[in-house]
């Protein structure tokens, strides 16, 4: 039976050195990267919570009035201790230091990486607490302590298995370390697990995958794939992907900013629907679209609507006339409607569970998810528990941005063989023989697994090049340290790319926090400090001359410049109000800016008020510091923060609000924020403020809150002091949120330089 730990979906018999953030290290603290049984055990004494159960609950009392602790870590630990009784406190510690991991994303604590970088395992301030009479740190607790102790304290019928029983807690062994759940985490890994394989199983991803193929079939499928995707003379990753993911119940498609997801995964589901129709010309596909978020389900919505006008729908027609030997009336259909996860499976208020479920699965054939890097592992396992046996999931993402803020990155521990594609010799025959287009022979492997016959990483950008700084810096900040590419060397390379001079990104470097520098970007968009003023570039997209980078004072602009006359009521003119929204928030889209934190003068609650105190002091805006700081005023963008079925809004969704004419009491003005929907006869939702109650400001928005998102104009701020949450994920996210130009801002010289060179791997038992 294989170890559980593993999960097996690459064949890895053993599980690789866990990764984990590297900030500073802790003031007080053992350097987090030096080796902790490197101190002479005879020269310390063991903690007394790490045997007596009076110091341990103590000593979590204590991390938690810190702020180190979750007070919810501190009541599981002491529940147990209650009600389990003769609990080994080594148990009980490594309790609170499971749960408390759920809370920082991480799916389970693993033992040996904690006892190698033991600060790392509570939420610590990133430059030590100066606070009189700290706690001891991790690093002072653990000290003495071995791994096989450590072990060999798991041990407790009522509260502990490896995975019989009902235990709430789970140890999982292997080789070098344990790791430990929560038993809903652990049992998520295994239905993530035993669901992916038996997909995988289905088509035959190995050699015998041909035998599964008929000759009519595999000949219409290379006859429509040359249909959608013209000869070249080098190889088409596009077209390798939907060769890939039409042979496979489960297909992921991973790749950075402009690689062509969305264009690959149309021309994918046409792909499907012709050798549907061929097969069974009356019974179509029955295919769905979702994305995380209500913001990336709109995005997703308008790259489809586009792309499915491209395909050459009548060649394929034409093809299955062909086939037939009949003109035949299937005509080859691709929905664009894009939902999200929670409305897909019918999420009950209220609760973690959803109306679709393994007893009452979703009504499909195929179901594809957008950015899948934003989904947890507790909802990939509920929508992957909701799926009938028959139908096909394909995950689109880029493996190398943030993962979700809940616990788990499964795309990222997925794909992270995905850069050097491990094909069987098997596979790449297929695909040449199909593609008509070799595999270069570094992506081949003998030892192949299931899993990676699956997955197809596109390398070719179509939206960064050789002279677009954005794409550069993407390039740079995204490499992972090597025996090859130490942290000097990696930071050379990313101030290279901000010194060349390219025309599309500017650096720069406040003086402090009272530099006005940065309030005149976020008012103007300071194009300036671009090459040329910003002015000079095209669109690529439709070759027309790009306007200079903006800043807020833009959608402000549009809002008052284009306001409907006062005399056109509100209920008799919603178009020309809705003309007027949607105009105001294509405008707010030019710009965005980003920060890492949501706490702090660097952070969003304290940039929000100062940004629309700035605004406000240009005349941009009008309110007094109370409407600011706590109510609405025109103008006010709005995130949602939590799903309002009612509403019918998403988290993730933005809003602006605007002044429109009272309809009760003529003469009287009213605040309703308008949020965008995907509906061309109402493109408006209108609401009225009093029915938010889960929005915030958003003239400074988070990065993971920015994931699905894209501004014409990104600025991304990072703060003056080192933060464990500055990592190159959260960079490379920010950074490729911008579609033409990008300001790079540090609130502090060297902060850069940290974040790129610290890596951050979530633990989990996915994938290995």
């Amino acid at each position: 039976m294989k170890d559980v730990y593993t999960l097996d979906l690459f064949g890895d018999s053993e599980p690789p050195a866990p990764k984990a953030v590297s900030p500073k290290p802790v003031s007080r603290a053992v350097d987090a990267h030096a080796d902790s049984h490197a101190v002479e055990p005879r020269t310390l004494q063991p903690h007394p919570a790490l045997s007596d159960m009076g110091a341990l609950l103590a000593l979590c009392e204590r991390w938690v009035a810190r702020g180190w602790l979750r007070d919810l870590d501190r009541a599981l630990v002491s529940f147990f201790a209650r009600e389990a009784g003769q609990v080994p406190p080594l148990l009980l510690l490594a309790t609170a230091l499971a749960s408390h991991q759920l809370g920082r994303g991480h799916v389970c604590l693993d033992l040996s990486a904690t006892l190698s970088a033991p600060d790392f395992a509570l939420s610590l301030p990133p430059e030590g607490d100066d606070l009189s009479d700290p706690p001891p740190l991790p690093s002072e607790v653990l000290a003495t302590l071995t791994l096989a102790e450590w072990q060999a304290a798991l041990e407790h019928p009522a509260l502990i298995s490896n995975g019989h029983g009902n235990t709430p807690l789970v140890r999982s062994d292997a080789p070098h370390t344990t790791r430990l759940y929560l038993r809903r985490y652990w049992q998520y890994e295994q239905t993530l697990h035993q669901e992916i394989t038996a997909r995988l199983s289905v088509t035959g991803a190995g050699p015998a995958h041909k035998a599964r193929l008929t000759i009519g079939r595999s000949l219409l499928l290379k006859d429509a794939l040359d249909t959608l995707f013209p000869a070249t003379d080098t190889l088409d990753w596009q077209k390798v992907a939907c060769a890939l993911a039409a042979r496979s119940h489960f297909a992921i498609i991973t790749g950075g900013p402009g690689t062509g997801k969305t264009t690959t995964v149309v021309r994918l589901l046409a792909l499907l629907q012709t050798l549907q129709l061929a097969h069974s010309p009356e019974q179509a596909l029955r295919i769905r679209l979702a994305a995380p978020t209500g913001k990336a389900a709109a995005r997703l919505n308008e790259s489809i609507a586009g792309q499915v006008s491209n395909l050459p729908m009548s060649a394929l027609e034409s093809l299955l006339s062909e086939r037939a030997g009949t003109k035949t009336s299937s005509a080859v259909t691709i929905p664009t409607e894009v939902t999200t996860l929670h409305r897909l499976l019918g999420a009950r208020p209220d609760t973690r569970h959803f109306r679709h479920n393994p007893n009452n699965p979703l009504a499909l054939d195929v179901l594809v998810i957008d950015e899948a890097s934003m989904v947890d592992i507790e909802m990939m396992t509920a929508v992957l528990s909701a799926l009938p046996a028959h139908a096909k999931l394909v995950l689109l993402g880029d493996k190398d941005q943030l993962a979700s803020v809940e616990a788990g990155a499964v795309l990222g521990d997925l794909c992270r063989r995905a850069e050097a594609a491990h094909y069987t010799p098997e596979t790449a025959q297929w695909l040449a023989e199909l593609t008509s287009q070799p595999l270069p022979e570094a992506l081949t492997c003998p030892n192949g697994q299931a899993l990676d016959q699956a997955i197809t990483m596109l390398r070719v950008s179509h939206r960064f090049d050789a002279a677009s700084g954005i794409g550069q810096l993407a390039e740079a900040i995204n490499q992972p340290l090597s025996a090859t590419l130490n942290e000097r060397d990696k930071q050379n390379a990313v101030h290279s790319a901000l010194r060349h001079g390219y025309a599309d990104l500017h650096h720069l470097v406040l003086g402090g926090e009272d530099d006005n520098a940065l309030e005149r970007l976020v008012v103007t968009g300071s194009p300036e400090r671009f090459p040329n003023a910003g002015k000079g570039r095209c669109d690529k997209r439709s070759n027309q001359e790009l306007a200079p980078p903006t800043g807020y004072r833009h959608y402000l602009t549009t809002l008052k410049k284009q306001r409907p006359d006062a005399t056109l009521t509100f209920e008799d003119n919603r178009a020309a109000y809705n003309d007027w929204a949607c105009n105001v928030l294509k405008a707010y889209s030019h710009f965005q800016l980003l920060c890492a934190l949501r706490k702090g003068p660097w952070g969003v609650e304290g940039l929000n008020l100062r940004i629309a105190k700035v605004l406000r002091r240009e005349k941009l805006l009008s309110a007094s510091d109370i409407e600011l700081e706590k109510g609405w005023y025109e103008g006010r963008p709005v995130l949602v923060t939590q799903n309002d079925y009612s509403l019918g809004l998403m988290n993730g969704d933005i809003g602006i609000t605007l002044t429109v004419p009272d309809p009760r009491m003529p003469g009287r003005l009213l605040h309703r924020v308008a949020f965008p929907t995907s509906d061309s006869e109402n493109p408006i939702r209108w609401v009225l403020p009093s029915r938010l109650h889960a929005v915030e400001t958003v003239f400074a928005m988070t990065v993971h809150k920015s994931q699905g998102s894209e501004f014409l104009h990104t600025a991304l701020l990072l703060p003056q002091t080192p933060n464990p949450i500055l990592t190159r994920e959260l960079v490379y996210t920010g950074i490729t949120r911008a579609r033409e130009w990008l300001t790079l801002v540090e609130a502090k010289r060297g902060i850069l330089n940290d974040a790129v060179v610290r890596e951050v791997m979530r633990i989990s038992g996915v994938g290995g």
